[in-house]
């Protein structure tokens, strides 16, 4: 074991561990076992690096310029600057998360999160340097880790790279939805069904018509998801505490966001306002809100097929493929379960929008205390529909059946096709027909030999798949036929 100390006190710490003291008291002091996301953990790495080379440049431009001039502050040395850069480079890989032991729900606005990186690159830069884990006299998480940082700057900053990385998979995984559902599109063209209003049979349709719905509200989706860029690539960093770059070098300032830029390849761009982009998460609530849009759509889609494919229709046309074994007690029962996550995560997400809507208000001042659980419940959000979309594009879509022999004698059977006739026999007339279908569980031929309100050849061709599926009809059909 080693000690560490901070002005409260002294604790032990396993020797090599690469976390301290300050990310011991946030383990203690957040007994919660919520996982922090590691993507947001690999962009902390990466804003880092941003500020180590940034500092670099600066170091080099300070020497050019004053050689040999002494200053009140002691700068820090080229070796140890690319030593630092180096081990951020390797948690933006993603190596030792395992000594990231910080909660994703937490207080403090992040500094635990912060302080929990930078005790990691310390620590790991001494062991890379061979000396003794804890040895902060040497190279410090303060002083030398967080030079020129602030919480304040680096974790929102660092959630905006995370958080674009990831709509950047949404977006593709919106995609290739849209490709398997456009498939099933095509692949069902024309073929009949039976359109429903308040689950009640209304008028005949085509599977294509539903599919379609599907596919332009997914286009809707993409849209507003490639928007949500322009909303967080405006970031903070440089702006220390509150955005007033106190303590922080102009030169730093200036071109720590261009490096950020160059590193990541993300389209980020230095707030013209640091105080507004430290003080302000609304640009959260406004990409969620983009975030939940989509959710709502995905649940329409998986609750209609999860219907549409229920043993409450007698005739099932859709079938869905099977997944797994439904139950442990009914034998050969196989339950709809890819909707049915797929809607469990959509609620997922309705729930982080009111989190994040009502935490971004609690903002105070010219901070947000409550930016780790904000970005969490963002970060959720968009892996859910990540995982939601690949869920129904290869686990449903691609395997989707239609039993096409059952859905033209479906909707020739049932009532609603008599709404084809009112514009050739009336309302009353075809709602007469309706009822007689009805009641006496016949078909709609059936039921007008019985009644005789419409001539045999003009039903036929009236009750025609390309009659039935077309859009409108002309005046001149009425008069004509």
């Amino acid at each position: 074991m080693r000690i560490e100390s901070d002005f409260i006190g002294e604790r032990q710490i396993p020797k090599n561990a690469l976390w301290g003291i300050h990310s011991l008291r946030a383990k203690e002091n957040f007994p919660d076992n919520t996982a922090f996301h590691k993507e947001w953990y690999m962009a902390i790495g990466i804003v880092k690096q941003a500020c180590y080379k940034t500092y670099l440049g600066f170091l080099t431009g300070i020497n050019s310029k004053f050689p040999d001039q002494e200053f009140p502050f002691q700068l820090l040395d080229k070796n140890l600057l690319e030593e630092l850069d180096e081990v951020a480079s390797e948690i933006n890989l993603g190596e030792h998360f395992e000594h990231f032991i910080v909660p994703a729900i937490q207080g403090g606005a992040g500094t635990s999160m912060n302080m929990n990186v930078n005790e990691i690159i310390a620590n790991r830069a001494l062991q890379k340097a061979g000396e003794n884990c804890g040895d902060y006299k040497k190279i410090d998480p303060f002083e030398h880790a967080n030079v020129f940082q602030s919480t304040n700057d680096v974790i929102p900053t660092s959630l905006k790279v995370t958080a674009i990385r990831l709509l950047q998979k949404l977006e593709e995984s919106i995609n290739n939805l849209r490709l398997q559902v456009e498939n099933t599109e095509s692949k069902y063209r024309n073929v009949l069904r039976i359109g429903y209003t308040q689950m009640q049979a209304a008028v005949p349709s085509s599977y294509d018509k539903l599919f379609s719905t599907y596919n332009n509200a997914l286009s809707r989706d993409w849209w507003r998801v490639s928007k949500c860029f322009e909303r967080i690539k405006e970031v903070n960093l440089g702006g220390g505490a509150i955005g007033t770059g106190l303590s922080i070098p102009r030169f730093f300032i200036m071109e720590v966001v261009p490096n950020l830029r160059r590193l990541t390849g993300l389209p980020i761009t230095r707030s013209e306002n640091l105080s507004d982009a430290t003080a302000n998460q609304d640009g959260f609530v406004e990409v969620h809100a983009t975030l939940k849009a989509h959710a709502v759509n995905l649940e329409k889609m998986a609750a209609d097929l999860r219907l549409l494919a229920s043993d409450l229709f007698k005739n099932r046309e859709v079938q869905l493929p099977k997944m797994q074994v439904g139950s442990s007690i009914m034998p050969g029962k196989v339950n709809p379960v890819i909707p049915e996550f797929v809607i469990s995560s959509a609620h997922k997400v309705y729930a982080n929008d009111i989190l994040i809507s009502n935490l971004s208000g609690q903002g105070c001042l010219e901070l947000n205390a409550y930016l780790p659980s904000i970005g969490h419940a963002l970060l959720d959000s968009i892996k859910l529909l990540i995982a939601a979309n690949h869920a129904l594009a290869q686990n449903l879509f691609k395997e989707l059946l239609i039993e096409s022999g059952l859905t033209e004698e479906n909707v020739i059977n049932n009532p609603s096709v008599a709404t084809a006739l009112s514009p050739y026999i009336g309302y009353h007339q075809a709602a007469k027909l309706a009822k007689e279908m009805k009641n006496k569980n016949i078909s709609i031929v059936e039921a007008n030999q019985i009644l005789n309100v419409i001539e045999p050849s003009k039903l036929k061709s009236l009750i025609e798949p390309e009659e039935l599926l077309k859009l409108g009809y002309r005046i001149g059909d009425t008069i004509n036929r």
